[in-house]
């Protein structure tokens, strides 16, 4: 059985510890790569594939937004936020899914 890649991007230590969590109890889904910001992300994208990314929106230097619209071949996204206000815009740039954190 394949399991789908997983990218996870976000600023916050505990918010990586329950995405983990949870992808953790999905068999189809595999984390293979953390980062804390996303143009560490932006970095690890152009040298690594994947086949989603679990990306904050309200990162320091660069939205998950803005990393979203830079990847030329971007990979299914799931936005992970705690701001309502971008699930619009989210949608627009192809998201996949958009999770609001507590």
């Amino acid at each position: 059985m394949n399991k789908f890649s997983c990218l996870l991007v976000d600023d916050e230590p505990p918010a990586l510890e329950i995405l983990n969590h949870y992808i953790s109890e999905t068999p189809l889904l595999e984390v293979v790569k953390e980062c804390h910001h996303a143009m560490a992300a932006f970095e690890y994208l152009q040298q690594h594939r994947v086949d989603l990314i679990f990306l904050d929106v309200q990162m320091p230097r660069l939205l998950g937004t803005e990393l979203l619209r830079s990847l030329p071949h971007a990979p299914k996204v799931i936005f992970t936020t705690a701001y309502r206000d971008y699930a619009v815009e989210g949608f627009e740039l192809g998201a996949v899914d958009y999770l609001l954190k507590p």
